[in-house]
């Protein structure tokens, strides 16, 4: 006696719903692919919005420090009350060199915008090859509140876009009037 074994193999619904959970899956490993692209392609950008931050608020403590400007004018010339009185522009305003006062976002800084200067092919820097950036896409806020009337928190907020997204970097201390 010879057994007859079934040879059927998957059916076209089964075929077709494996075909959809496999399509799936690599949708979303495309996805996470282009999303740790994206956050590559702005990684210099984010170390660059870090110290253009950090550099902001080590002026300010500088600026105090060396009595370039008075306690009183370490705020935003409108801020909470409107009328603070301060030296430090409201709002996000251009990544722009600082003025003569050597601060950023008052009254006196220049018209051109910061640039970023990269080696170029040649690996040196300061030679006819550097890749020059304007960093035109960056904004910065500089925020001065009144915590007391000694002390005051100072916020710095970087705002700049990669790849259609705006990213935000906010760095947050406080200053006292004593140096």
């Amino acid at each position: 006696m010879t057994s007859i074994r079934s040879e059927a193999g998957f059916s076209l619904t089964e075929s077709l719903i494996a075909m959809g959970i496999l399509g799936g899956g690599m949708l979303a490993i495309a996805a996470a692919f282009l999303q740790g692209t994206m956050q590559l392609k702005g990684s210099d950008l984010d170390v660059l919005a870090r110290e253009k931050a950090a550099e902001a608020i080590e002026s300010v403590f500088t600026a105090r420090d060396t009595r370039t400007i008075q306690w009183a004018q370490i705020r935003n010339v409108e801020g909470e009350s409107g009328v603070d009185g301060g030296v430090f522009l409201d709002g996000a305003l251009p990544l722009t060199r600082p003025g003569d006062d050597g601060l950023i976002n008052t009254g006196d800084d220049g018209e051109t915008a910061e640039s970023f200067v990269k080696p170029g092919a040649d690996g040196l820097l300061g030679t006819g090859d550097d890749d020059v950036r304007e960093l035109s896409e960056f904004t910065r806020e500089v925020i001065i509140r009144d915590v007391t009337q000694s002390l005051r928190e100072l916020r710095v907020v970087i705002r700049y876009n990669v790849g259609g997204m705006i990213r935000e970097y906010a760095i947050s201390t406080l200053i006292s009037s004593y140096a």
